[in-house]
C-alpha cells in the first residue's frame, strides 16, 4: 500500500464526485470530481516540464483554491512542495532558493520579475506565475494538460515538503515532511477533533503556514468535509460565513478580532461544532471571553512547523484555560531537566516530542540536525513547560527567545542583525511583550552609539525595508545600556520586565 498523502486523499474520494469540496463566498464551488481533475492536469504540467519525484517546487504566491490543487499536484506527482511567505523580502526568498535549489518557481505576476531575476542567479530555474484568481502561466499549462494521471507511489518516509522555520543565527532552517508525518498526524486531528464528512470548516488561515496548510486542509480532505474558503480573514468576511460551518481553525489574532465585533454571539455560532486555536500562546482572558460571548470554549492545541500537531485540549473533556492538553493518538511527550532526566510531579523542564509526526531533519543541515534530536529519538521542541496530574501540558516559555506574534514565528536574532546595521546604533535586544492582539508584539531596545541621534520611527522604516512586515518591531525603546549577568550575557527577561507591562 502507497504512503502517498494524495494517495490516502484518494482513497476518500466520494462515489458522487459531484459534492463539494471546496467553495468560496463569491460562489465558486469546486467538486471533488475537479479536485481529481484539476490535480491531474497540474501534475502533467509538472512532470511535462521535467520534474520528476524528489524535485523542489517552491511556491511563493498569494492563497487561491487553485494552490491548494497545486500543492496537492505536487504530491500527488512526488514532487516535494516549498512554501514561501508572501511577505518575504528578496534577500529572504534569494536565500531559500539558494538553499533548497528547486526545479521551479510558482509567483503571483506582480512578483515574476523579481522572482525571475533571483531564479537566473540560481541556475536559470524556471518560473511560472499563479495569482490569487488561480490563472496565470502554471494554469495555462494545466488548462492544455490531460485530466487523468497516475499518482506516483510514494513511501511513507518519502519527503513531501520541506517548511522553512527561522533560526537563531538568522538563517532559516528547511523542516523536511514526510507523506508518513502528514498522513500519521492528520489521522490523529481528525480522531481527537471529531471532524467527518458532514463538517464544514470555514478556512481563512494562508497556505504557506502550517496551520493552514497541513492542520485545517488535511483534516476536510481526509474526511471528506466541505471547506469554505477565504482567501484572507477579515471580520466581515468571517462573520458572514460561520452561520454556514461547523468548524473554524485560527491563531489568537483572529479570536480576540472576532471577539471585537458586536456581532459575534452565541446565536451567530448555533452551528457551529468546535472553534480551535494554535500557532501562537492563546490567552486565558481571551479564551473565557469567548466562552461568555459563544458558548463555546476554544480547543487550543500545541505544534510546530518540524512536528506538525504533538498536543490537543480534548473534544469531550475539560479544555483548560492555559493548556495546551494531552498528547495526540501515537505521540509522546516528556518533561526533562538539564540532564536530560524525565521530571514528574508538575515540574518544570525542556519539552520533547517523539512519534510518527516528528520531521526527520533539517535540510542539508546534518548538525543541526543531529544537535535537535536525543541519543534515543526525542525531539528538542525548545520550549519549557510542565504536565500536570491528568496529563495536560502547560508551556510556560521558550529555551530559545522564540516570539510568535499573530501565528508566525520570529527569532530576535534576525530582527537584531538587521538594527544593528542602522547608522548610530550600538546594540539592540529584541523581545516579545504580551499583546492582547497578536499574543506577543515584537519590541526592540536599542543603545545609540555616544550621543548619536536613533529614533522610532527611523528603526521601524529600516527595518520593514529588510524583512518581513510581521518580524517588524511594534515598538522600540531607545536606552542607554542593556542589563547584563555576571557572564555578560543580555538579560531578556529583564527587559520583558520593564517593556511589557
Amino acid at each position: 500500500m502507497t504512503g502517498s498523502l494524495y494517495a490516502a486523499v484518494a482513497a476518500r474520494l466520494p462515489a458522487d464526485r459531484s459534492r463539494p469540496v471546496l467553495e468560496t463566498p463569491d460562489g465558486h464551488v469546486l467538486t471533488w470530481g475537479d479536485l481529481d481533475a484539476e490535480t491531474a492536469r497540474l501534475a502533467n504540467a509538472l512532470t511535462g516540464l521535467g520534474l520528476g519525484p524528489g524535485d523542489r517546487v517552491a511556491v511563493r504566491a498569494e492563497k487561491s483554491p487553485r494552490q491548494l490543487m497545486l500543492y496537492l499536484a505536487c504530491l500527488r506527482a512526488g514532487l516535494v512542495y516549498l512554501p514561501m511567505n508572501t511577505a518575504y523580502h528578496r534577500d529572504e526568498v534569494d536565500y531559500l532558493v539558494g538553499n533548497a535549489e528547486p526545479g521551479l518557481i510558482v509567483c503571483d505576476p506582480a512578483a515574476e520579475d523579481e522572482v525571475r531575476e533571483i531564479a537566473a542567479d540560481h541556475g536559470k530555474i524556471p518560473v511560472l506565475t499563479l495569482d490569487p484568481h488561480g490563472d496565470g502561466s502554471l494554469w495555462a499549462r494545466g488548462a492544455e494538460a490531460s485530466p487523468v494521471f497516475a499518482t506516483v507511489d510514494c513511501a511513507a518516509d518519502d519527503l513531501a515538503c520541506i517548511v522553512y522555520t527561522s533560526g537563531t543565527t538568522g538563517r532559516p532552517k528547511g523542516a523536511m515532511l514526510s507523506h508518513g508525518n502528514l498522513v500519521s498526524n492528520a489521522e490523529a486531528l481528525i480522531a481527537t477533533w471529531g471532524f467527518t464528512a458532514d463538517d464544514v470548516l470555514l478556512h481563512a488561515l494562508p497556505l504557506f503556514h502550517a496551520h493552514g496548510l497541513f492542520v485545517a486542509c488535511h483534516c476536510a480532505l481526509l474526511s471528506g468535509a466541505r471547506m469554505i474558503w477565504l482567501n484572507k480573514f477579515t471580520p466581515d468576511a468571517a462573520i458572514a460565513q460561520i452561520p454556514r460551518a461547523t468548524a473554524f481553525m485560527g491563531v489568537p489574532t483572529l479570536y480576540t478580532r472576532l471577539l471585537a465585533d458586536p456581532r459575534l454571539t452565541r446565536n451567530l455560532c448555533r452551528t457551529m461544532r468546535v472553534f480551535i486555536s494554535g500557532s501562537a500562546p492563546l490567552l486565558a482572558e481571551t479564551w473565557r471571553s469567548f466562552e461568555d460571548r459563544t458558548g463555546h470554549g476554544i480547543v487550543e492545541r500545541y505544534g510546530m512547523t518540524e512536528t506538525v500537531m504533538n498536543t490537543s485540549n480534548p473534544l469531550h473533556g475539560e479544555r483548560r484555560a492555559g493548556s495546551v492538553g494531552p498528547p495526540l493518538p501515537g505521540v509522546e511527550v516528556r518533561v526533562v531537566d538539564d540532564e536530560g532526566a524525565a521530571v514528574e510531579g508538575g515540574a518544570m523542564g525542556a519539552v520533547q516530542v517523539r512519534g510518527p509526526n516528528v520531521f526527520s531533519g533539517y535540510w542539508r543541515m546534518p548538525e543541526k540536525t543531529a544537535e535537535e534530536f536525543t541519543t534515543d529519538g526525542w525531539f528538542r521542541t525548545g520550549d519549557i513547560g510542565l504536565i500536570d496530574a491528568d496529563g495536560y501540558l502547560h508551556l510556560v516559555g521558550r529555551a530559545k527567545d522564540l516570539i510568535i506574534t499573530g501565528g508566525y514565528n520570529v527569532y530576535p536574532k534576525e530582527v537584531e542583525t538587521v538594527i544593528d546595521r542602522i547608522d548610530g546604533v550600538e546594540e539592540s535586544a529584541v523581545i516579545g511583550v504580551p499583546d492582547a492582539d497578536f499574543g506577543e508584539a515584537v519590541t526592540a531596545v536599542v543603545v545609540p552609539q555616544g550621543d548619536a541621534s536613533v529614533t522610532e520611527a527611523a528603526v521601524i522604516a529600516t527595518v520593514k525595508d529588510a524583512i518581513a512586515n510581521y518580524k517588524v518591531p511594534k515598538r522600540v525603546h531607545v536606552v542607554d545600556a542593556l542589563p547584563r549577568n555576571a557572564m555578560g550575557k543580555v538579560q531578556k527577561n529583564v527587559l520583558r520586565e520593564r517593556f511589557g507591562k
